[in-house]
């Protein structure tokens, strides 16, 4: 599984997208000039301090070319120098939600949709170039299947009463709206979870601000977990076709995890485990999962 949020804190981050619209066997491209650089790029920028990188990469989107977007998988990292010091941009294939009128700005003064062959042709950057090279490999239009880990909430040794009841704490709280940031990059329209208030608890700032319910499920706590019926729930999660987040345990979802690439991926996931507050993103077409990502809060 990628895991792109990993990297040494000397690098310059950024984060950005492909961002498609139209027919995706033969897709136009958002491309936008700057006229800082007077070049041709794809919509992108540097994180803010303490900024998750899906976050940032959502934010510069927007604020570049007006367009509301719902993520796709990660492509290739681009790195480069920039004053000296190495940067590091990771991209995301993007689909448009909503477009917005723009007006120019001193970052951005020109958006353009164009073919692939002539977005290639336009781009200033030769790393821009084989970023559609990635962005062709594989399919474009892919549904998300998000698996959250609950956030942090203290020692279980330290709560007194049924442990299913145990809330976050403070810092999975934090965690908590983090989760809910990245999920609004997948826009899933279906939340499941263990029935454990900690894990509810890590759905909520999502499910509030989409205004969707949670449904509670017993085969995913860790008392009730059960591997068939278990993977069986998983699996028909992924063939109702629509964007899924799933909240559970540190114990229940490494082999749900494995039992959904088992099944329905052709590659292989090197680690399934998952601290507390990270995700795993499963791309899939058609219940078929194209790749697996991995970040952390």
């Amino acid at each position: 599984m990628t895991e792109p949020h990993v990297h040494p804190t000397d690098v310059v981050r950024a984060g950005g997208a492909i961002v498609w619209r139209g027919d995706a066997l033969d897709p136009e491209v958002a491309v936008v000039h700057r006229p800082k650089y007077d070049d041709w790029s794809f919509p992108k920028g540097k994180l803010k301090p303490g900024e998750h990188v899906i976050a940032g990469a959502l934010r510069e989107v927007a604020e570049e070319t007006g367009l509301s977007v719902a993520l796709g998988r990660h492509l290739p990292p681009v790195h480069y120098l920039k004053s000296g010091r190495l940067k590091r941009v990771d991209y995301w294939v993007a689909q448009v939600i909503e477009e917005v009128a723009q007006e120019p700005s001193d970052e951005v003064d020109e958006l353009v949709w164009l073919p692939v062959a002539e977005a290639r042709a336009r781009l200033t950057y030769e790393w821009d170039a084989g970023l559609l090279r990635a962005l062709t490999a594989a399919p474009l239009e892919t549904t998300p299947f998000v698996l959250v880990r609950h956030a942090y909430a203290g020692s279980r040794q330290d709560w007194g009463g049924d442990d299913d009841l145990r809330p976050l704490d403070e810092e999975g709280e934090a965690q908590a709206r983090t989760v809910a940031d990245l999920l609004y990059g997948y826009r899933p329209s279906a939340l499941v979870s263990s029935p454990s208030r900690r894990c509810v608890q890590t759905l909520l700032p999502y499910a509030a601000r989409e205004a969707l319910k949670i449904r509670t499920e017993r085969l995913l706590t860790e008392t009730e977990y059960d591997t068939a019926q278990s993977l069986a729930l998983a699996l028909a999660l992924l063939d109702d076709g629509a964007p899924v987040a799933l909240c559970g345990h540190g114990k229940v979802l490494p082999e749900l995890i494995t039992g959904l690439c088992e099944n329905r991926f052709d590659g292989f996931a090197e680690d399934t485990h998952l601290r507390k507050g990270a995700i795993a993103v499963l791309h899939h077409v058609g219940g078929r999962v194209t790749a697996v990502e991995r970040y952390l809060t």
